[in-house]
């Protein structure tokens, strides 16, 4: 791993002193990403997944002194830190599980057809998704483990046979350091290219990272601004790249008219553990709760105590949350429904505000911008018709759920939800992202820039990857999943015709 500062070491915690990237370093870096990745590429998946795994036990063997430096930098409690270490290698893991099986690429193989019915002889094709090339990484402040350094987007790179250039963020750099160090080192150890992962610091380094040629795609979960503002160098570039954004998100939610009479209590418990959660500091909070305008469910809410939280994440965060709340109080017709006493003071502390459908159509963009933290606005809709609206006027997200009895006719909220969100729940909660299979973790503009990827589960590894067809080519220069020999029929998922 290379940067200014930072050394490899297997058995200590690399010194606190932290500068930023220099260019001669950043030049170093990406000349080493891009030889790396070309060795890499060429590296069995069995023995890539190997390797992954081999590092994935190494930051669990560092636990305590990586959560202890996340403690003291993130102000997130222990508990929370711990299971999130145990995800992020729980997710290293997995993703070296399912390039085991090469499935994830996708071979195809069209035999040799003189018969083939377009009038014409068809050719011997054999198709197969292949590795990018290098992977700008820029790590989240929300997750410190789980999506930044060794993150998703990290393992997904890497499982899919990609050098990763890691841009840390600012919001726990020595964590950050820390990370880096055991992570690169215990690749290496394991038998990696020297170079296949490095860490940079500095919003210079990121910039000039993107628009250098030898990145081939990036990852970013963040802000809207910050994101849009990387999406467009990545496009701009003379070869543009793929650039997978997760930017905003407001998760709303939608309560049917026979929910609210059947189980109103229950489903305003359960939001506020969900909008308060990890003091509301998930992509996937629920930030818009929808009930019926004559349902009791604002005078339920109004009576409840709201959950002490803790502290944010950092003043950046807290100053932008101060920002949205402020702005979403001084709209017309919002109120304050509920507040923990302590938010009555000026402190960072749960709050619920209300206002009408009439006034959320009104002016959808102001009052449905996400509040990262522990706010919520809860909205009133007169009728079915209304609720419809309401749904429709909502931009790109990554969740939408929709609290209803079975016996409920929900197929068209159900229809207008699937197109505006890339997971959708039937009387569950958005903060719990799992990570498996099945994980859709991405939606529509501005919930991602890419609407058919995912960041979370195994589908995630084919955003780093892209189609290459051979046409004629002898067995020997075949990759072995394409080859027609026993390894080749080994690998192959079925896909041969």
């Amino acid at each position: 791993m290379q940067t200014s500062k930072i050394h490899r070491r297997s058995s200590t915690m690399p010194q606190t002193t932290i500068e930023q990237t220099s260019a001669a370093q950043l030049e170093q870096i990406l000349d080493n990403a891009q030889k790396a990745s070309a060795q890499w590429a060429q590296t069995p998946a069995a023995e890539r997944a190997r390797i992954i795994e081999h590092a994935a036990a190494a930051l669990e063997a560092a636990g305590d002194a990586l959560v202890a430096l996340a403690m003291e930098e993130t102000n997130l409690p222990e508990a929370r830190l711990r299971g999130e270490l145990k995800r992020t290698a729980f997710q290293l893991g997995l993703f070296g599980e399912t390039i085991r099986d090469c499935a994830c690429f996708d071979a195809r193989i069209d035999h040799a057809d003189a018969q083939w019915p377009m009038g014409a002889a068809r050719p011997d094709l054999r198709r197969i998704l292949i590795p990018v090339g290098p992977v700008l990484v820029f790590a989240a402040s929300n997750f410190p483990f789980a999506f930044s350094v060794a993150g998703g987007d990290t393992a997904s790179a890497l499982a899919a046979g990609n050098s990763v250039v890691l841009k840390a963020h600012s919001g726990h750099p020595k964590l950050s350091q820390a990370t880096a160090s055991i992570f690169a080192a215990a690749l290496e150890e394991a038998g990696a290219p020297e170079g296949l992962f490095s860490i940079i610091f500095g919003t210079a380094s990121g910039s000039a990272a993107i628009e250098d040629p030898r990145i081939k795609a990036a990852g970013f979960t963040g802000s809207i601004p910050g994101g849009r503002a990387l999406f467009d160098k990545a496009n701009a570039r003379p070869e543009p790249i793929p650039f997978f954004g997760e930017l905003g998100s407001n998760n709303p939610v939608f309560v049917t008219g026979s929910a609210a009479a059947a189980n109103a209590e229950g489903i305003v418990d359960q939001f506020i553990g969900s909008f308060t959660m990890g003091a509301g500091q998930f992509c996937t909070k629920p930030g818009t709760l929808v009930v019926p305008e004559d349902s009791n469910f604002t005078q339920i809410l109004a009576s409840r105590q709201l959950p002490a939280v803790h502290k944010l994440l950092n003043e950046r965060i807290e100053a932008g949350y101060l920002q949205i709340l402020a702005q979403l109080k001084a709209h017309a017709g919002v109120e304050v429904l509920a507040q923990h006493p302590e938010a009555e003071n000026g402190q960072i502390q749960p709050t619920l505000l209300v206002a009408t459908g009439e006034q959320l159509l009104a002016d959808p963009q102001a009052l449905q911008e996400e509040c990262f933290g522990p706010a919520a606005l809860v909205v009133t809709y007169k009728d079915e018709a209304q609720l419809l609206q309401i749904a429709g006027s909502f931009s790109g997200q990554l969740t939408a759920t929709i609290c209803g009895e079975e016996s409920d006719n929900v197929a068209q909220l159900l229809f207008t939800l699937q197109n505006k969100a890339g997971r959708v729940l039937w009387n569950q909660w958005p903060t719990g992202v799992s990570v498996t299979y099945a994980q859709q973790h991405g939606g529509p503009y501005p919930a991602s820039t890419v609407a058919n990827s995912t960041s979370v589960g195994t589908a995630a590894i084919t955003r780093f990857l892209r189609p290459v067809a051979y046409q004629g080519f002898p067995q020997s220069l075949l990759p072995a999943a394409l080859r027609d020999d026993a390894e080749g029929t080994a690998l192959l998922n079925g896909q041969r015709r």
